[in-house]
């Protein structure tokens, strides 16, 4: 198989390249992630997921290889996007605001294909669900420090789940990477792999 690049420095998206066994090489595309106005939460990450491949083959200049994987992931509450936060009392502000209520979560996956010089890009959202949290617990939450570098101040896949009371759609796309929808993106682009 071709190596992919993987224009993410998230761990959960490399650990989910390697449950699926594909080679890949990691350049992080470092933009600017303030959302556009009045982009829609699904608009701004399939913006984000592409813009990210592009400020990649910008930054090989013209050494463009056969694949490139962008994501995106986004939490938004009543249209308001929550990205990652800039310190601990952003990062309190939002999970007071997720606390007892349902939230979405937007991820978009693109994927350029070099041979055909083209940008598949697919979009899922998911909801979550939170308990009614004390604010005791949204200062232990804090203090564990998990929420650092975590769109919406949390993560799923850890210590963020003794708060989730449901999930609605796609767990892999709430951790940042829609399985489903990838491998049928692999397959459709002629990718080599699966069956």
């Amino acid at each position: 198989m071709e190596p992919i690049i993987l224009a993410s420095s998230s761990l959960r998206r490399q650990e989910y390249f390697k449950l699926l066994g594909l080679p890949f090489n990691i350049m992080p595309s470092m933009l600017d992630e303030t959302p556009r106005p009045n982009q829609s939460p699904a608009d701004y990450t399939a913006d984000m997921a592409v813009r990210k491949i592009n400020k990649i083959i910008e930054q090989l200049r013209g050494r463009v290889p056969y694949w490139i994987c962008g994501a995106d992931t986004a939490i938004s509450v009543d249209g308001e996007i929550f990205g990652k936060p800039r310190d601990r009392d952003h990062a309190k502000s939002m999970l007071e605001k997720l606390r007892n209520r349902e939230h979405s979560v937007s991820t978009s996956i693109a994927l350029f294909n070099g041979r055909n010089r083209t940008i598949d890009c697919k979009s899922v959202v998911s909801g979550v669900s939170f308990a009614a949290l004390s604010g005791a617990e949204i200062e232990w939450y804090l203090n564990t420090g998990e929420w650092q570098g975590s769109a919406g101040s949390y993560k799923i896949q850890g210590l963020g789940s003794c708060f989730i009371s449901s999930v609605r759609g796609s767990y892999s796309a709430i951790v940042g990477l829609p399985l489903r929808e990838f491998y049928c993106m692999l397959i459709d682009n002629g990718y080599p792999y699966g069956a």
